[in-house]
């Protein structure tokens, strides 16, 4: 499902893709896009990103549909 929001909370900001993906540290406009038309989510750490540029909240932009990264145990000394 497209994300409506997002493309909304961006363009009233007046960035570019391409700007809003250099903010949040992205490869490219690739990324906003596909964030954009649905085929992917940022991650929280990103979403919290776009979440404080855009001036909106993670919520708003995005409900339940953030990636959520998990570190095993086994890896924390």
């Amino acid at each position: 499902m497209k994300n409506k929001r997002l493309k909304k909370a961006r363009e009233l900001k007046g960035l570019s893709q391409e700007q809003l993906a250099k903010l949040v540290g992205s490869q490219g406009k690739s990324s906003v896009s596909n964030w954009e038309n649905g085929y992917s989510t940022p991650t929280l750490e990103t979403a919290i990103k776009l979440s404080r540029i855009l001036e909106k909240d993670i919520e708003f932009l995005f409900g339940q549909n953030v990636q959520v990264t998990y570190t095993s145990d086994e890896n924390i000394v």
